[in-house]
Parts: C-alpha cells; sequence; structure tokens
C-alpha cells in the first residue's frame, strides 16, 4: 500500500533539501537541449500521467515526451522521490564514508556527461516535478538517486584505488564489494506447460530500500515501446530490471557477485537498461543497446526472452568479457553467481563457484534441482511457489535464511560476506514478480511486495534486538507482505 510520510519527516526533508541548489540550468556540465522536446510540447498543462494504489503496490501511468514523462514521475511521487533520496544519503553515506555531495557531483561529472539527452530531460523533468510540490531537490540529487547502485558500489571502489595509488583518501576508504542482489529464472519449451516462456524474480536489498521499491510504472513514451515494469520512486528504469515491453520482451537480471571494474567514459547503466527496454524489439537488440558504452556499472546477469520467437538467452555483462548463450528449449537460473570462468578470473575479487555454502551457489543448487523436478510443469503458479521458497540446499533444511530462494539475511548470524552484509543485516528478498508469454502479449505480470513467502518484516523490534544498526532508524519501516497482485498496462484502478 501507499505509506504517506509521516508529517515529521516530511518538514524534515523539506528543511533538508531547501539548502540544495534549485535548477541545473545553467550550471556546469549541463547540456544545451538537443530538440527532442518542442516548446509546445513541453506545456505542463500536458498531465495525463495518474497513480492508484493495489496489493501494496503504487501504480504509475505516465506517458508523453522525455521532459513530460519526468514531469508526471516527479510530481505525481514527490514525497516518495524525497524519501527515497533521504534513504540513499544514509546508506550511501555510511558505506562509503563520502558525503551526499560527493555523490551530487559524482553524478554532475561522471554520469551526466554520458547520459542520451532524451534521458537528461526526463531527469530534468522529475527535478521540475518535485520541486512544483514544494520539495528543493534538484537534478544532480535525481541523478545521483539513479546512480545510487552504480556510484556507491562500482565507481567509488575503482576511485579508492586511484585515489590510492595517489596516496589520497586511501587512510579512511572502506573496502567495498557489490552487494549481490536478486534470485531469477527464465524457461522455455519443454520446461514449461504448454511451451511458453515463463520467468521470474525476487528482489533482493536492503529492507530500507525494498519497503519503497513497491512501484509499477507503465510508460507510454512518445518514441519507442510501451513499458510496464517495477521500480523506486525517481528512478527512470526498472532498477531491479524486471520488465516487459510491447515488442514482445520479458527481461530481469541479478547481480555479478564480487564483480570490479569501471569505465569513466562509459554510459551509466540506469541509462543503457532503460534505453533497451524501451527501444529494442529482439534479443540481438536489446544485447546491442545494454552492451553500448558500457561502463561496467551494476555488472548483471541478463535473462530475456522473446515471446515472438519463443526463444531465451542469458547474458553475462561484464566490462571485458560478455558471452552469451540462447535457448529455444531449455532454461536459465541466475542467484548473483559468475558462470564464465574468464570472467571469474579477470572481473571479479575471487568469486568461488565451488563454495556451496555461500548464497549465490547455494540457490544455484536449489534453482538446478527445481528446474530439473518440474520439467514440463512451469507456468506462473508455479513460479511464485519458488519465489516463496525457504530450502536451504547446504544444510538440507526448510529454513529462510541467506541461502534460500525467499532470502532472509537478517534471521542469520553469517550475514552474507560477499555482498559486504554483516550478521542480522536487514535484507533480503523485498518483492517477487512473475509473468510469461501470454501475460506478457498483454503488457500485464503479477507481483508480490515484501517477502514473496508471506511473512511481515517489523523495524522496532528488529532495532531493539539489533542496536548495531541504530544508523538506520531514520530509514527502516516496517515491510508488510502483500498478495500476488495482476497488473496490466493501462490500467485505470
Amino acid at each position: 500500500m501507499h505509506r504517506p510520510l509521516p508529517c515529521a519527516l516530511f518538514v524534515c526533508l523539506l528543511s533538508l533539501f531547501t539548502a540544495v541548489a534549485a535548477s541545473p540550468q545553467g550550471a556546469a556540465g549541463a547540456p544545451a537541449r538537443s530538440g527532442t522536446d518542442s516548446p509546445r510540447k513541453m506545456e505542463p498543462d500536458f498531465q495525463p500521467g495518474y497513480r492508484f494504489e493495489r496489493g501494496g503496490w503504487t501504480y504509475v501511468h505516465l506517458e508523453g515526451t522525455p521532459s513530460q514523462i519526468g514531469f508526471q514521475h516527479g510530481s505525481l511521487l514527490s514525497a516518495e522521490i524525497a524519501d527515497m533520496v533521504h534513504v540513499i544519503q544514509i546508506e550511501s553515506t555510511h558505506a562509503t564514508r563520502r558525503n551526499w555531495e560527493f555523490f551530487r557531483e559524482s553524478g554532475r561529472k561522471m554520469l551526466w556527461p554520458h547520459i542520451d539527452p532524451e534521458y537528461q530531460q526526463e531527469l530534468e523533468g522529475i527535478a521540475k516535478g518535485v520541486q512544483s510540490k514544494g520539495l528543493k531537490l534538484d537534478v544532480w540529487d535525481i541523478v545521483a538517486l539513479n546512480g545510487s547502485i552504480e556510484l556507491p558500489q562500482y565507481y567509488v571502489p575503482w576511485l579508492n584505488k586511484q585515489e590510492a595509488a595517489k596516496h589520497q583518501h586511501a587512510a579512511v576508504a572502506p573496502d567495498i564489494k557489490p552487494e549481490g542482489r536478486c534470485s531469477a529464472f527464465i524457461a522455455t519449451g519443454s520446461y514449461t506447460k504448454g511451451g511458453k516462456i515463463v520467468i521470474a524474480h525476487n528482489n533482493w536489498t536492503s529492507y530500507a530500500e525494498g519497503a519503497r521499491w513497491t512501484v509499477i510504472f507503465d510508460i507510454q513514451p512518445a518514441r519507442g515501446h510501451h513499458v510496464l515494469m517495477d521500480g523506486t520512486p525517481g528512478v527512470i528504469t526498472s532498477q531491479d530490471d524486471f520488465a516487459v515491453n510491447d515488442a514482445g520482451l520479458l527481461i530481469t537480471e541479478t547481480t555479478i557477485t564480487q564483480f570490479e571494474g569501471w569505465n569513466p567514459d562509459g554510459k551509466p547503466e540506469f541509462v543503457r537498461s532503460r534505453k533497451a527496454l524501451q527501444y529494442a524489439g529482439s534479443i540481438d537488440e536489446y544485447v546491442a543497446l545494454i552492451k553500448e558504452g558500457n561502463n561496467g556499472g551494476y555488472a548483471n546477469d541478463w535473462l530475456i526472452g522473446d515471446r515472438k520467437t519463443g526463444e531465451i538467452a542469458y547474458l553475462e555483462l561484464g566490462l571485458k568479457n560478455t558471452p552469451l548463450w540462447r535457448s529455444k528449449d531449455g532454461y536459465f537460473v541466475s542467484s548473483n553467481f559468475a558462470r564464465d570462468p574468464e570472467l571469474i578470473k579477470t572481473e571479479t575479487s575471487g568469486f568461488d563457484f565451488n563454495n556451496l555454502a555461500s548464497s549465490p551457489n547455494a540457490r544455484r543448487v536449489t534453482w538446478e534441482k527445481k528446474m530439473a523436478e518440474s520439467r514440463g510443469r512451469i507456468d506462473v503458479d508455479l513460479a511464485e511457489q519458488f519465489m516463496a521458497d525457504h530450502e536451504d540446499s547446504f544444510t538440507g533444511k526448510n529454513e529462510a535464511d541467506e541461502r534460500s530462494l525467499c532470502g532472509h539475511v537478517d534471521k542469520n548470524k553469517r550475514g552474507i560476506p560477499e555482498f559486504d552484509w554483516a550478521p542480522y543485516y536487514p535484507a533480503g528478498s523485498v518483492t517477487g514478480k512473475v509473468t510469461d508469454s501470454g501475460l506478457a502479449a498483454n503488457l500485464s505480470l503479477i507481483a508480490h511486495a515484501g517477502h514473496p513467502c508471506g511473512e511481515d518484516f517489523l523495524a522496532k523490534p528488529f532495532l531493539a534486538a539489533h542496536p548495531e544498526y541504530d544508523y538506520l532508524k531514520p530509514i527502516l519501516i516496517d515491510m508488510k507482505s502483500g498478495p500476488w497482485t495482476t497488473f496490466a498496462a493501462g490500467e485505470k484502478k
């Protein structure tokens, strides 16, 4: 459900952002208009966007030119965007020991010059939409929010090494590992009921983010394909990347554990993933667009399906290594493990594919078992059951922990060292999504807010039991589990 901001927090956020510079126009690094939006089309009274709440999700319809889509996004979700920026501020500054101004400046200098003009306009539109509701966020806050995975977890580790070589900042620079995110599969042909493509995904992240990662975006752009995806307030791409488009593509991904790499001249991942989703009409086109200008940020294993052909693909998108596997009769599973030996050797900090006690590999074993046991029976109903599964393949027990497909890291003292998640860190599966070729033909998916197993996370008793996470008190809220809920493009309520 939509969670309105408490009055005190809203006032606090207003005060916090009043001091931030308001407009990017005329600021250093801000590009001139490219002409994507005509002056007439940018008139603010064009407002076809709307929102409603259902099943623990906020459904947001956006349409028009980039600036119009951005303005609708910012105005419809202004309070939620300010709240999300606050979450990312606390998490990123704690993890990296760098302040929010560093991330704003990094967005302006490192990311902005490599963002396509249409997405620059959409980001500016989001900032203007937020400002229209009285909040003083500017476009650099919005860019930093969109870069909230690749800046702290990919750019900062690269920068720390650059500065260490020059004896700068290294004394206080922490060792940062990218967080592993998600459990997913895609199957087709003889593995599924009726031979159709079935795809499913659990988003793994901190509960502070996950309790807010509950937006269904229905985006109808003036150019490109109509898109239905889940996402977070203020971000132009799905970010956990579960989506369908009207060209027949079904998309998801999981993060590559312990990946290292950054190209300062590359294009941000949040731009590449949105562009591929909006403009690709085939697996080949999607692969080409997601690889175009690769900066190494948010390195993922991509699961891609084309309902027009029944073909599925698995792209392991490193910076140096980008192997692609394809099938018209089979499956691909993913749970934050790299599978290409060369990528493991040259682009991770030592990922151990054979350590079956680790979260990524334990989940891989579970996935392989479920695919073998379920051949010919996989459909969206069975996919929902997979997403809620608590099997720990390493212990052989049925227990919710860091090794179950429905992850509950907060319940175990091991944490996940590969992700830099300490014992009992409040993180795990925060949403589930499933769809198939038939649903995707109607731009439809089924989504579950909160743990797909149905268990609620309650912040107050957790914080009382774990004072080591007191720094999260301002942002850690209850994450209630909602029902599996069907959404489709163009819905009104």
